[in-house]
């Protein structure tokens, strides 16, 4: 059998875990749940390895814990990682968005506007999944404008923690009670005002953890 370029192994082993990753920061692999590495690579269209790679990096990342070899599931969320995660989203997201502040032109913001009206519909219609990605997608293009890589790969390992507990709890309690802050910050880009935006993400942060607060921790830790 032929060997594969090594280039075109890195690629798949880097498409593998990005596919992942935004699995888990749109709370597409549900809390508990069990993942196995067959059938990953079954879904995926590719060997075992490069899932059992990409899931090793997910486990260093806190996303997941590797219990055995078949074993691979998704952390509880106690009330210590509850807070931990809600504290170091407060430290980093609200700076990174003042951050990308100077770098947000005017096709940019153009994105971010067209990300939250669909945000919008998701809200109205109650579509958990389009709302999750929506939120996930109009974080992001916020982020990543400014320019430190580093900022933007620490923010999105928190994401991987409690993405799938967003999703739960958005299913669990619907989305007509959710407040858009995001126009908050579409008005604090448009003028310019990094405090305000800093303010807005804050809030909206609070907004989203607080209702995994609100739902529980396992064994009430």
């Amino acid at each position: 059998m032929r060997e594969a370029p090594a280039a075109t192994t890195a690629l798949k082993r880097a498409s593998v875990h990005e596919e992942l990753r935004r699995r888990f920061v749109t709370g597409k692999v549900m809390p508990g749940t069990s993942l196995s590495t067959r059938e990953l690579a079954l879904e995926l269209g590719v060997s075992q390895m490069p899932v059992r790679e990409a899931l090793s990096r997910l486990a260093a990342e806190g996303a997941v814990e590797i219990r055995s070899k078949r074993r691979i599931v998704v952390p509880p969320m106690t009330r210590e990682r509850f807070r931990d995660l809600l504290r170091c989203r407060e430290l980093l997201e609200p700076e990174a968005a003042a951050a990308a502040l100077p770098h947000i032109d005017t096709p940019r913001l153009r994105r971010i506007r067209a990300v939250d009206d669909a945000l919008g519909v998701a809200l109205e219609t109650g579509d958990v999944e389009s709302y999750m990605e929506c939120n996930f997608e109009f974080h992001f293009l916020i982020y990543r404008a400014q320019p430190s890589r580093t900022m933007t790969q620490l923010i999105e390992t928190l994401w991987l923690q409690f993405g799938p507990y967003m999703r739960v709890v958005y299913g669990r309690f619907g989305t007509a009670n959710l407040v858009d802050q995001h126009q908050l910050a579409l008005s604090a880009i448009r003028a310019r005002n990094a405090t305000g935006l800093r303010r807005a993400l804050r809030a909206d942060i609070r907004d989203g953890m607080l209702l995994i607060g609100r739902s529980g921790f396992e064994n009430g830790r």
